[in-house]
């Protein structure tokens, strides 16, 4: 089996800490890699760690709110939730719950999760666990405000690591996709104030993905991975628009899509990556893949989208970084190999930052030639989460703890 699987409080604190623009999600403010120009670091000569607090395992990427880092972790047998001041890295609040289970046996070399970014939203922030524990809690005081409990359609005989679709807001929604092979998928538009359901769409079991937002047109749209499949929602009704078969022989649909504005880009270890474009004729919506690359195949790491160019991190030639044409899928520039298993990719309007698991952090600057500017050593164990860029500061997640990294 293959290795496997993220506000200021007060003047003296502010002296502490630049001001930020928030962190809330998977992949960043937009969920697509993207970071705003005035979260950008300014690359100094070194990192150095302000502070470190010992969470326990995982690969949910840390997120950032009013001045406040919130991570999910887990100490088997339960899962965590733990809330830490920015600028001094004290623990605010912590609340933990039972989430036991047995994990597969060809999985048992990674950690037991949980796998899912939270989301903060409307002064909460909502939990989706390994098991499939959904919770809302309040974002000041760490009480929890309701809780859905999926675990009996989790079964963790195919899908081996459990639940790990980040939640993601549309349109007023919460919207979580849970399930697994045995017992198929379910999305699910929720009340964020309640966890009432107020859509459902069912179908394949999930794959490790999780769902992006994008708008067709006049349609906005949730699109993600089943374990055989892509798929289009309606996002406000939760109604099927569009599915493609993307089947992989052992269900590891992993990567999360990404929307060009003309091409939806997918990837997955034996399918390669591949652009679709999505079109609409009266009712009916079609998704028409316009090109493959085998060659360029991504395992676990989600690519971002810049400059007409895919940026990302192929499993082939033991990890190496690519750029891909988007209009073609022509490899623009690659890296010789051996760079790792894994890397968090993200883009900022000058740079594309490679985080990979080896605790390497890559600067590379936008364009058509691979020219690397800046690599930092970060010194921690294994990082297989998303950082946070949160002005100069990083936020990092490794496996057993955050950090957060200012410039030396």
């Amino acid at each position: 089996m293959r290795l496997l699987i993220f506000l200021l409080l007060a003047v003296s604190v502010s002296a502490q800490v630049p001001a930020t623009r928030d962190w809330t999600q998977w992949r960043g403010p937009n969920r697509d890699g993207v970071v705003p120009a005035a979260q950008v670091p300014q690359w100094p000569a070194a990192f150095g760690s302000a502070w470190r607090v010992d969470v326990g395992e995982g690969y949910s990427s840390p997120v950032v709110a009013s001045a406040r880092v919130f991570v999910h972790s887990r100490k088997d047998p339960r899962e965590i939730v733990t809330a830490i001041d920015l600028a001094t890295g004290k623990t605010i609040w912590q609340q933990e719950y039972d989430a036991a289970y047995q994990k597969n046996q060809y999985a048992v070399r990674m950690a037991k999760g949980p796998n899912a970014t939270p989301l903060v939203a409307g002064g909460r922030v909502f939990t989706l666990g390994a098991t499939g524990i959904l919770t809302a809690w309040d974002a000041a005081s760490g009480k929890k405000l309701w809780e859905q409990n999926y675990t009996k359609q989790v079964d963790f005989s195919k899908l081996f690591c459990g639940t790990a679709a980040s939640p993601i807001l549309a349109h007023g929604l919460l919207v979580i996709q849970v399930g697994s092979d045995i017992h198929g998928g379910r999305i699910l538009g929720l009340d964020p104030a309640t966890g009432t359901a107020k859509w459902e769409w069912k179908g394949p079991g999930p794959g490790y993905a999780s769902p992006v937002l994008v708008t067709v047109g006049a349609t906005s749209q949730l699109v993600t991975m089943t374990n055989q499949s892509i798929l289009g929602l309606d996002a406000r009704t939760g109604r099927e628009l569009w599915s493609v078969p993307f089947p992989d022989e052992f269900h590891e649909n992993i990567v999360t899509p990404v929307w060009t504005g003309r091409h939806l880009i997918v990837s997955g270890s034996r399918q390669g990556t591949q652009a679709y474009t999505l079109t609409q004729t009266g009712s009916a919506w079609t998704a028409k893949q316009v090109w493959k690359k085998p060659e360029a195949s991504m395992y676990m790491s989600s690519p971002v989208a810049g400059d007409g160019l895919i940026y990302g991190m192929s499993d082939k030639k033991k990890g190496h970084f690519v750029a891909l044409d988007e209009q073609t899928g022509a490899v623009k520039w690659a890296t010789e190999g051996r760079e790792g298993d894994f890397a968090s990719v993200l883009l900022t309007p000058q740079h594309v930052i490679f985080l990979t698991n080896g605790a390497d952090l890559v600067v590379v600057k936008r364009g058509g030639t691979y020219a690397p500017e800046k690599k930092y050593d970060l010194g921690t164990s294994e990082t297989w989460a998303v950082p946070a860029l949160v002005g100069r500061d990083l936020v990092i997640r490794d496996s057993g703890g955050v950090s957060r990294f200012t410039p030396k």
